[in-house]
């Protein structure tokens, strides 16, 4: 089972709010899920992003692989170095 941590999308119509899961790779976008380790609301200005840092670790270190958004915001934050 392949992992990745990407956005699922919550919120009402043109007011987005994501989630930030981990979830299988072949699960639909707002799915099945099996953990949430942070969410992102671009509605704010500037966009809050939060994170669970010791679980997000967790997760990179056994090998769940970000999207390339999610990756753009762990890079944002400071979480992730390079």
């Amino acid at each position: 089972m392949a992992t990745k941590i990407r956005l699922a999308r919550m919120g009402a119509k043109k007011k987005p709010y994501y989630r930030m899961v981990v979830a299988d790779s072949q699960s639909p976008r707002d799915g099945r899920f099996i953990e949430i380790v942070g969410t992102y609301d671009p509605n704010k200005e500037p966009a809050a992003v939060s994170w669970k840092q010791e679980v997000l670790k967790k997760w990179l270190a056994v090998g769940a692989q970000p999207t390339a958004t999610v990756k753009n915001l762990i890079r944002s934050s400071g979480v992730l170095k390079g």
